[in-house]
């Protein structure tokens, strides 16, 4: 058996040109289909991992992934916000253990601004279950005090200390929508999550009160400029509204009850989201179009293994007077029929390989770009049971395939004897 392995080790080396061509076509098969599997499982991983321990999410009504999308992910904007009184009155409740509110709406240098308390720092949970941490700094204790997450810091260079100018909305300070007469700076760095924390500004709720002192209109009056720090100090800065409230309990059991709850609110109409819930919900929308990509995929493999067929046959009638060499020196049918099922193998199981080392190669390019601009950690991982998995199939898969001309060497071999004129 290891004499056919050498033998068909040769055979192939001998016309490595066409070899090699196939076995590209089966990698670049396989590393599209690996591609889309593990695009789809790091990117659920990556939202799955964002938040944990918070029980509810609470918004104005809307669709319950889009607020999670904007909340969690800062992703898209609120359709409405919810009042301050509204808020108070959530945080008092007696099955209610402890409450984030969040302010979203401005950025900075394209990085969105956030709004919180000091309690987010405490309460506000990643990665099954780990608290945010500083790297550098300290949380925000002043009114004009920044949080910036990693790749905020990293991006625009800044440390402890360093200036920066808040912009009205999702625009451009440059273009003069900034808060430039209200300038912060940085009080700490929070230390890497891969999440969406790493490229947010954290501010006070206060301090996103203050910088829209004279932005009542919508617009910046140009009086707001006359008003001093000291003045801004002094006014009651208590918010309005508030986006969101992420919101622990004292007790899941009564997870269902307060969500039902704040959804019958008499008052303001409000919505409450299970975060699981929602993913689950996010992940039902996108599954038909997981689906058709992996079938895709799989479609595009079977087009690879086809090509190891093509191959082998192509050169059959080129191979004639090598068969009956062998079998004059006396090789049995079964010998020819294994050579060439063996052949088939090599190729599938070298093109499968070779796709997965591309494929994981691409992604520890690509997850640190994807990370920083989705704020989505992909990971990067050594090969694990799916691509054996798919090592494995392509390879069974290609030595049956390598069967069928297999079968058609083995009976020209015995007619041809030594007798064939190439």
């Amino acid at each position: 058996m290891s004499a056919l392995f050498s033998l068909a080790w040769q055979s192939l080396l001998n016309r490595r040109g066409s070899v090699i061509l196939t076995i590209v076509a089966v990698a670049l098969s396989v590393a599209l289909f690996l591609g889309v599997e593990k695009a789809r499982s790091g990117a659920r991983e990556g939202f799955d991992n964002t938040i944990s321990g918070t029980e509810l999410i609470v918004g104005a009504p809307t669709g319950s992934v889009n607020l999670l999308l904007y909340s969690v992910f800062r992703m898209g904007n609120a359709t409405a916000e919810v009042t301050w009184p509204t808020y108070q009155k959530i945080a008092a409740r007696e099955d209610v253990a402890w409450t984030v509110p969040i302010a979203l709406g401005d950025s900075h240098r394209g990085f969105r601004v956030m709004g919180t308390t000091q309690g987010y720092f405490d309460h506000y949970k990643f990665g099954g279950g780990q608290s945010l941490a500083f790297a550098e700094g300290r949380p925000f204790d002043d009114l004009f005090d920044a949080v910036i997450g990693a790749d905020v810091a990293r991006e625009l260079g800044y440390t402890p200390e360093t200036p920066l100018v808040l912009s009205h909305g999702l625009g451009s300070a440059e273009l003069g929508a900034g808060h430039e007469n209200r300038p912060f700076r940085v009080a700490g760095i929070l230390k890497p999550t891969g999440t969406p924390v790493d490229r947010t500004v954290h501010v006070s709720l206060e301090a996103i009160t203050a910088i829209h002192v004279g932005w009542e209109t919508g617009a910046k009056n140009p009086l707001s400029d006359s008003i001093s720090e000291d003045m801004i100090r002094s006014f009651d800065l208590t918010p309005r509204t508030v986006t969101a409230i992420f919101v622990g309990l004292k007790s899941r059991g009564s997870l269902l009850r307060t969500q039902r709850d704040i959804n019958t609110n008499r008052g303001e109409p409000l919505m409450a989201i299970i975060p699981g819930q929602a993913l689950a919900e996010l992940w039902n929308v996108t599954a038909v179009a997981e689906r058709a990509l992996l079938a895709v995929s799989a479609f595009v493999i079977a087009v690879g293994l086809v090509s190891i067929l093509t191959s082998i046959l192509t050169s059959l009638n080129e191979r004639r007077r090598e068969m009956s060499i062998l079998r004059a020196t006396g090789a049995r049918p079964h010998h020819v029929f294994l050579l060439l099922v063996f052949e088939a193998g090599l190729v599938g199981f070298l093109g499968a390989a070779l796709g997965i080392v591309l494929v994981h190669a691409l992604i520890g390019v690509l997850a640190p770009m994807l990370q920083s601009q989705y704020g989505v950690s992909f990971g990067v991982r050594l090969p694990g049971l799916v691509d054996l998995a798919v090592l494995g199939a392509v390879t069974t898969a290609s030595l049956l395939i390598g069967a069928i001309p297999a079968l058609t060497a083995m009976r020209r071999s015995l007619a041809d004897g030594l007798s064939v004129r190439l």
